[in-house]
């Protein structure tokens, strides 16, 4: 039987990179996938796209009202919600002295504040024995120059999974976290990272090159699925060794 059969699945920032692996391996194990997309324009060429693989609907995870109507949309159609992968985020860095209060706002309104709304708004519809994947990454746990507010989002999403677990029942709602390191996704060129930036990070991985969006679905399908039924509030490091050695 597939992983998902029966299941409700929702990828926030389903669109591309990561969150579109994801929706596509959830789909291929059996679930049926709501995916997001922020603006008109990703979400236009997503719909077009994909609209008849998967539910997308518009929504920008940093307001409130957009989460609102998401999950009366999934109640309405699903009537419940299984599984979420809550992806939706972005990536800017600067150092310390040049961040701003709009650059520092923005960040920390879709990472933070987006993923905490995104599972808050979701719990009345969150099916028992439903699981929670946050996307976190492998810079909440190491420090580099110029990340400090992108690192900050980070972290706090890893330690959602651990007080959410202490707070909401663990036979209710599972949540553990996926912390990739270097991935080839969209991301990069969203951040300006020339080739011979990312050649030079991938040469300095123990495992010598970026990872594939793939790869990190495939951690994503684990832990939503029961075949990570013991784990709760933990946290998946799918970095190549960046983080371990």
């Amino acid at each position: 039987m597939s992983k998902l059969s029966n299941k409700v699945a929702l990828v926030t920032g389903g669109n591309s990179g990561i969150g579109l692996a994801t929706a596509k391996l959830y789909k291929d194990e059996g679930a049926q996938v709501i995916i997001t997309a922020r603006s008109n324009e990703t979400f236009e060429k997503a719909k077009k796209e994909y609209g008849n693989v998967f539910d997308v609907v518009q929504t920008d995870v940093s307001k409130v009202e957009d989460l609102d109507r998401l999950y009366a949309h999934i109640k309405s159609k699903y009537g419940k919600l299984d599984v979420i992968f809550a992806n939706a985020g972005i990536a800017q860095t600067a150092p310390t002295a040049e961040v701003t209060p709009d650059f520092f706002d923005n960040q920390f309104n879709t990472n933070v504040k987006g993923v905490f709304f995104t599972v808050a708004r979701a719990l009345p519809i969150l099916a028992k024995g439903s699981t929670v994947v946050l996307n976190a990454s492998v810079v909440a746990s190491k420090g580099f120059v110029g990340s400090s507010v992108y690192s900050a989002t980070k972290a706090a999403v890893r330690n959602f999974a651990r007080t959410w677990t202490a707070e909401i029942p663990v036979d209710q709602v599972r949540f553990n976290v996926l912390s990739p390191g270097p991935i080839e996704t969209p991301i990069f060129g969203k951040m300006g990272m020339p080739d011979e930036h990312k050649a030079g990070m991938a040469a300095g991985l123990p495992i010598k090159r970026l990872g594939r969006p793939e790869e990190m679905a495939r951690v994503a399908l684990f832990l939503a699925s029961d075949d990570s039924s013991y784990l709760a509030g933990a946290e998946i490091m799918a970095d190549g060794g960046f983080g371990q050695v």
